[in-house]
This record gives structure tokens, C-alpha cells and sequence, in this order.
């Protein structure tokens, strides 16, 4: 798994060919367990590292377009899984416990509701009010540009998107935005994401 900004923090990716992207999978690393977010298959080599790092305690899933490895991660390191309350019915999976926007998943990892993708309810996490993990609605398909999940991929409703994503700007703090879909970005997040906001609304 690759280091991120924070010591604590780690990603592993797969070459999406059809959309010349990465999908990306994260682990927050911390005492009392560690989290997983939309987490992808994984090789032995990060197999192996999670494995040294403490395993996982915890799995959240954001949609349910992301369950992608979860299932057999969980079953091998043990982990409970989290899924979006709003999908309860006829998720792919089944979850030890349902979130929904203002949870904690664990101390310092709350929830926020997305409304207007694909599917209902879709998660997105702010840890520790620094660093924002979006699952689908927002993306990076270039480099220092974000996006929206388009109309042809299946979002529901642009106007509740952008305000849910406008919600995001409260946090001051804001300096990392990690996307399940594309590029992450490590500074000056809450800039960029206000720039997209202003430019996506004219």
C-alpha cells in the first residue's frame, strides 16, 4: 500500500482501463482497530502490509457500486462491515451496522450523506476535519481538477449534489480530498473543491 499525506493513511489502486483512471481503496491506521474504506481486492504484497499494519477492525462501504473487495477482506481479517442506511434494503452485502449522515464511525471519522448520485444515501467521510474520502459523487479524472459523477454514469440530481458537496466547505480545516475514482488531492483541498463549486454553478 502507498503512504499518503498522513503517516496514518494508506492507498492501493487498480488501473480502471474503461475510464483510464485509478480506483483507489483506503485504510486509516489507528489504535483500537484500523478502517478500511471501499476497499479494493488486494494483492498478497498489500495483503501482507495490512497484515503488519494491524489488519482491519472496521469496513466501510459508501455505495453500493463499491463493495469491490470488501466481502473477502472482511472475511479474512475479521472486520465488521458499515454500509449506507438508505441502501438497507437490497444491499449487496450484509453490514453489521448502518450509517447514515452525522455518524461516527469511529472517533474522529464521521459521516456525511451525499444526495443526488447514483444511488441513495451514498457516504462520504471527513476524518478528523482535515481530510475528506468521497466514494462516487465527486472524482478526479485530470489531475488538480474534480468532478462530478456524470449524467451517462447515473447521477440522480446535479443541484442536490453540488449542495451536498457545499456542505464540505464548513470545514475550515479542510486540506485533503481522497476520491475512490481518479486522482486524490493532498493540499489545499478546500480551495480547490470552493473553486469547482463557484465554476460549477455559473
Amino acid at each position: 500500500m502507498k503512504r499518503l499525506h498522513r503517516k496514518d493513511l494508506y492507498c492501493w489502486s487498480t488501473f480502471a482501463e474503461r475510464l483510464d483512471i485509478d480506483f483507489n481503496g483506503f485504510a486509516w491506521i489507528r489504535e483500537g482497530g484500523n478502517v478500511l474504506i471501499d476497499p479494493l481486492p488486494m494483492s498478497e504484497h498489500d495483503r501482507k502490509h495490512l497484515r503488519e499494519l494491524g489488519g482491519a477492525a472496521w469496513i466501510v462501504v459508501t455505495n453500493s457500486a463499491h463493495v469491490r473487495g470488501a466481502k473477502e477482506i472482511a472475511a479474512e481479517f475479521g472486520a465488521k462491515l458499515a454500509g449506507p442506511a438508505a441502501e438497507r434494503e437490497g444491499f449487496p452485502v450484509p453490514c453489521d451496522r448502518w450509517l447514515q449522515d452525522g455518524d461516527e464511525v469511529v472517533p474522529g471519522l464521521r459521516v456525511l450523506e451525499m444526495e443526488g448520485s447514483k444511488t441513495p444515501g451514498e457516504l462520504a467521510l471527513m476524518l478528523e476535519d482535515t481530510t475528506f474520502i468521497a466514494g462516487d459523487l465527486l472524482r478526479s479524472h485530470r489531475a488538480g481538477e474534480l468532478m462530478l459523477l456524470k449524467p451517462e454514469q447515473n447521477l440522480k440530481d446535479r443541484a442536490k449534489a453540488l449542495a451536498s458537496l457545499r456542505r464540505v466547505l464548513s470545514y475550515d480545516r479542510l486540506e485533503a480530498l481522497l476520491v475512490g475514482d481518479g486522482w486524490c488531492v493532498f493540499r489545499d483541498g478546500r480551495k480547490l473543491l470552493e473553486e469547482f463549486l463557484t465554476s460549477s454553478a455559473a
